[in-house]
């Protein structure tokens, strides 16, 4: 063998072939193979301090990774700073994974990390399937030994793991599912990435309900028990169900575009006649459903909510003046509108296009309840209801506040969280009249139980708020984002400040025709500059 490291006889066949760092080539070839030894022989670098050198994590990722090609996991566990994680997660890598055979390619190592290519074959109940992956390793200094050591994370065995998830292979509990959109047509992660994640609790969840036969996988077994598995390979093609979304395809590819757009992007389209959801995107490194499970402040979008419970108690009126002034003080915190500006003898659905926040604050000594705003959000818009939409969904929180905190949340701030799909169903809800709990399945599928609110909007307030949402989106605050939008639509943008960020969140929710969606950019900025053009986008698209 080329180098100092050696192939070790133990079962399974494994090989690591030459990479581009000149590592040598490792090679086990099953039992009874020639050349014994550690595979780890001539070791890593010694004990040091400082940072650790280009070559000791050259020398160390050769050990580790010659270690693993042979099989010797406690070699390779040693040679990280977990050791007993790595030596499980190294051998359940043939173990439970089902890796009959891997090749691992190094790849030329950039500072202390050292990427590498796997190569692997997966082998269940006789039928072999090819899984190949790029990955990377770190390494770094023992806290305690001072060795240049693997920094151990689940993503070294596959770049998709998260903390504490495991590679897996079988026949799943859950048999597939094909999701179909309200006209019937297939809804794939292939040619709607973003619906990943709602595609895999779809199938968790009704798998075994809407019938079919489970096959055989490659999937990444989640660390929360609820939180659902993601399929990597099809070893097997089971026998899937049909499962009929509300999902609308042509609404959804034009969320997925928007979205791309804009890094950290969430948006959801809601149909205001019925509840039915039309589209769920996302945009984010992380891969989390933020659009339908995040939980953030909202912003002037609020103010819909807000509107709504000053005009339902008589407290202001559309086309009456509203005090908009540069400053609001309340509970000893000062308010200011943005760039200072105020909006002399200004009405009500003028601050409300302009979205003038001291004109929604000053009113608050005449509502004289505290608890006024939460009870007008879950009373008629039926936020904090909890929502069964199909799948696991946040709902929106409007708690009862006093002081600074009171007047933060009639603007959107404070305490005040909500994510796209609940402030869709807000604009929804302006745009009919009446609280429809927002559906991505069928209720009859399971026999779950819809949300409903206490009561309907009364006509006079309903008039008013779609009327100020109109006139928001052709002579306000969301004039630009919605000019390319036709027919009968309305519109309110926000933005959210957040702790230690240098930008706001932008946050954009909008009606045309039937049907109206939520959009958020994290660090957007303010709402008409990133997250408005995603959802002019969805509503031209419905």
């Amino acid at each position: 063998m080329n180098g100092a490291a050696k192939g070790a006889v133990v079962g399974g066949v494994f090989l690591a072939m030459l990479g581009g760092a000149g590592y040598g080539a490792y090679t086990l070839v099953g039992e009874g193979a020639k050349g014994g030894g550690s595979a780890a022989e001539g070791g890593p670098a010694k004990a040091g301090s400082g940072p650790v050198s280009g070559k000791d994590a050259a020398a160390t990722a050769k050990a580790f990774l010659a270690a693993w090609a042979a099989g010797d996991h406690r070699a390779a566990a040693d040679l990280t700073n977990n050791a007993a994680a790595a030596q499980t997660a190294l051998g359940e890598f043939r173990t439970a994974a089902y890796v009959s055979k891997a090749v691992i390619t190094p790849g030329v190592p950039n500072g202390a990390a050292v990427p590498f290519r796997v190569d692997a074959e997966i082998t269940y109940e006789g039928v072999t399937k090819p899984l190949a992956y790029d990955s990377q390793l770190t390494v770094v200094r023992g806290l305690t030994s001072g060795k240049p050591l693997v920094d151990w994370q689940a993503a070294v065995i596959h770049p998709q793991l998260g903390k504490d998830e495991k590679l897996r292979a079988g026949a799943p509990a859950s048999p597939p599912v094909k999701a179909v959109d309200r006209d019937g047509e297939e809804l794939s992660a292939e040619k709607y990435p973003s619906l990943r994640p709602v595609l895999d609790q779809l199938r968790a969840t009704y798998g075994a309900k809407a019938g079919g036969r489970p096959g055989a996988e490659v999937w990444i077994e989640p660390a929360a028990q609820d939180a659902p598995k993601r399929t990597l390979l099809t070893l097997v093609e089971g026998e899937p169900s049909v499962l009929a979304t509300y999902l609308d395809a042509k609404v959804q590819a034009a969320a997925e575009q928007a979205v791309a757009r804009f890094p950290e992007a969430s948006v959801v389209a809601v149909q205001p006649s019925s509840g039915h959801i039309l589209a769920v995107a996302n945009h984010r490194k992380d891969g989390y459903n933020a659009a339908m499970a995040g939980n953030r402040a909202p912003g002037s979008t609020l103010k819909i909510v807000t509107a709504a419970m000053l005009l339902d108690r008589g407290l202001v009126a559309a086309g009456k003046p509203a005090e908009c002034t540069k400053e609001a003080v309340w509970g000893g915190r000062a308010f200011h509108n943005l760039k200072g500006f105020d909006l002399p003898g200004a009405n009500f659905a003028t601050s409300f296009a302009r979205s003038c926040n001291t004109a929604f604050i000053k009113p608050i000594d005449d509502v004289k309840d505290d608890a006024a705003l939460s009870k007008e959000a879950k009373e008629v818009f039926g936020i904090d209801l909890d929502w069964k939409t199909g799948i696991a969904s946040t709902d929106g929180k409007v708690p009862v506040a006093t002081g600074a905190e009171e007047a933060a949340g009639y603007i959107g701030q404070g305490r005040i969280t909500m994510n796209p799909l609940n402030v869709a169903s807000i604009t929804a809800t302006a745009r009919s009249g009446v609280f429809r709990q927002p559906l991505l399945v069928p209720a009859e599928l399971d026999g779950r139980t819809i949300a409903t609110a206490q009561r309907r909007m009364k006509p006079s307030v309903h008039q008013q708020l779609v009327s100020m949402m109109r006139l928001t989106a052709t002579e306000g605050t969301a004039k630009g984002a919605m000019a390319s939008v036709g027919g009968d639509k309305g519109a309110k943008t926000g933005s959210a400040e957040v702790d230690n960020a240098s930008s706001p969140d932008s946050w954009f929710t909008g009606f045309s025709g039937d049907v109206a969606a939520a959009a958020m950019v994290e660090g957007g900025g303010h709402g008409g500059d990133a997250a408005g053009p995603v959802v002019a986008a969805v509503l031209k698209a419905g």
